[in-house]
């Protein structure tokens, strides 16, 4: 079973305990976002009521959150996307390398074929030049 933290925060001037399973400093640091949100709506509008800045800031809040998880969504999207098409540029490397070995050992074949000719030839030449000489 999970541990329960207890963190004593203060929002809009008034103290709350919160309790849960995160880590103090977690807990610590949604209590000052909070803070901050609301001490924010209040200084805009300072005639709120704090039920009133609480509802605006629950509201800020969730935009925000759902701003994020449109965006996570939409970087989990191009992952995938990116990663498939990883998958597919490795396909065409791999067929590409060994299309590449294939000329390789193509080329080899040539240059092996190449060199008994040149050899050839040059048997031809001497064999004319020695009879150019007679």
């Amino acid at each position: 079973m999970d541990v329960k933290n207890k963190v004593n925060v203060r929002i809009a001037g008034k103290d709350y305990t919160l309790v849960g399973v995160e880590s103090e400093e977690y807990m610590q640091k949604i209590g000052l976002y909070i803070d901050k949100k609301m001490n924010e709506i209040m200084k805009v509008n300072t005639r709120l009521s704090t039920s009133m800045a609480a509802v605006l800031t629950a509201i800020n809040i969730a935009d925000d959150y759902y701003k994020c998880h449109e965006t996570e969504k939409n970087l989990q999207k191009e992952v995938n996307d990116l990663a498939s098409e990883l998958e597919r540029l490795k396909e065409v490397n791999k067929s590409l390398s060994g299309e590449n070995a294939t000329l390789q050992n193509k080329n080899t074949e040539l240059q092996l074929e190449l060199a008994k000719k040149e050899a050839e030839l040059g048997g031809v030449k001497n064999t004319i030049g020695k009879v150019r000489h007679r």
